[in-house]
């Protein structure tokens, strides 16, 4: 357990960003599989804002992020 104020203080900081982080993740998750299975340009919509998002608040890398949207736009995409 932390003794010093400032690790007591980096150990809740890091206890709420988690927290966060985990929130955004299952947003994520949730969204992508959403897409998949309704295959819909609404839904398609709001996953790239939910991986975008993602992305820019460091959850996931921006390439990831790239190749998550391209995977999801392969998906709808006439053949």
């Amino acid at each position: 357990m932390p003794i010093t104020s400032s690790a007591k203080k980096a150990l809740r900081q890091s206890r709420t960003r988690r927290g966060k982080n985990l929130v955004w993740k299952d947003k994520l998750k949730e969204a992508v599989k959403t897409t998949e299975k309704t295959k819909s340009a609404e839904s398609l919509r709001l996953a790239y804002k939910t991986i975008d998002k993602s992305a820019k608040r460091g959850l996931i890398k921006k390439n990831k992020a790239a190749r998550m949207k391209s995977r999801l736009a392969k998906l709808l995409s006439p053949k």
